[in-house]
């Protein structure tokens, strides 16, 4: 029985041209106490794998995190199977607001420790008991208030090219490492202000909003569905939309549009732009925002050195590539010491 993807993403892309099937791109999490997730992943994939299901799916004991594309025509099946699921008949779904035949090209489905790494321990707190979950008009009406303080819980690269009209935006590469500096440059307001939490699909806040009534914030609030319900709220009931700019997604799209704003600028030259890429230089790959120009004149490489790497040929390349890992700048998301341009955005003191 085939348990993992065979494919290459340009086989599977080739296929899903020539099947001419639309599909749709979707989001869900769910916690739950899973007793064998090994059995569970392998269940799924057989089941998914047969739906032509893609994606990036990680399973872990607290319960699953999926991103996933799927044709059109299986999706009231895929349905079903999640209703034949008793922890996950009643997951909410959180549907892309911008769908791409090519979102994702296999489908992973992975065993972690964890469903989203925040490097807590979830012991030394109650998970489930999280903060007051409000829907696209309740967070509107509510982070109007003077008394009301909006987070980001999302990291940097994303935030920079979306977030919602006066969000506190954490300048960090990880979430874990928004906890500590949000809990700390808050700490003078756990009594007297509403923490108003959001991020993409709102996993992380069902995790960071429990910990932070640990830490003793006594109003703690979450963006339910995250920005990807919001908008679709906004735009099913004609709502005022307070995000602007794109909220970033993690799958071959990079970002759905969500207001005509563009708020980030090029990370080379810093003309107003706002598509991350990832540079051509295999050994390098940091993602990071360019613009149309600049990926011209650098061949869509992050400097003059990886320019000059990737105009070589392809084994000479690998041989430079051979026995080294990629530097750690990959993991700085568009600060690489190479960049001429870095855009932070630290929290502020209230």
């Amino acid at each position: 029985m085939q348990l993992y993807n065979k494919l290459s993403s340009k086989e599977r892309a080739a296929l899903i041209d020539k099947s001419n099937k639309e599909r749709m791109t979707l989001s869900f999490y769910q916690y739950a106490k899973i007793i064998d997730p090994k059995s569970f992943r392998d269940q799924l994939f057989i089941k998914w794998d047969s739906l032509e299901i893609l994606g990036r799916i990680y399973v872990a004991f607290e319960g699953i995190n999926a991103q996933l594309s799927i044709p059109k025509d299986n999706f009231e099946e895929f349905k079903l199977h999640l209703k034949s699921i008793p922890f996950l008949e009643n997951t909410s779904l959180n549907i892309a607001v911008e769908h791409n035949n090519k979102s994702f090209l296999k489908l992973k489905i992975k065993i972690r420790e964890k469903i989203v790494a925040d490097g807590l321990n979830d012991n030394t707190f109650d998970v489930t008991n999280t903060g007051v979950h409000l829907n696209a008009l309740e967070y509107n009406n509510l982070a109007e208030q003077d008394n009301s303080i909006v987070v980001d819980m999302r990291n940097h690269y994303e935030s920079e090219i979306g977030h919602f009209k006066n969000a506190i935006k954490p300048d960090v590469d990880t979430f874990r490492e928004s906890l500590d500096l949000i809990e700390e440059d808050l700490k003078n307001h756990k009594d007297d202000k509403n923490l108003i939490m959001y991020c993409t699909g709102g996993i992380r806040c069902e995790k960071a909003s429990a910990y932070f009534k640990h830490k003793g914030f006594k109003n703690v609030f979450q963006l339910k569905g995250g920005i990807i319900e919001y908008t679709k709220q906004v735009n099913e009931q004609k709502l005022k939309n307070n995000f602007i700019g794109k909220n970033f997604v993690f799958d071959d799209r990079r970002a759905e549009k969500i207001s005509d704003d563009v708020i980030a600028q090029c990370h080379q030259c810093g003309a107003n732009f706002d598509i991350h890429t990832n540079c051509a230089n295999d050994a390098c790959h940091l993602l990071f925002i360019q613009c149309d120009k600049c990926k011209k004149e650098m061949d869509n490489c992050c400097s003059y050195d990886c320019k000059e790497i990737n105009s070589l040929p392809f084994e000479e390349q690998k041989k430079l590539r051979k026995g080294n890992k990629n530097s750690n700048d990959i993991f700085k998301k568009g600060r690489g010491k190479t960049l001429s341009r870095n855009q932070t955005n630290q929290i502020e003191d209230f």
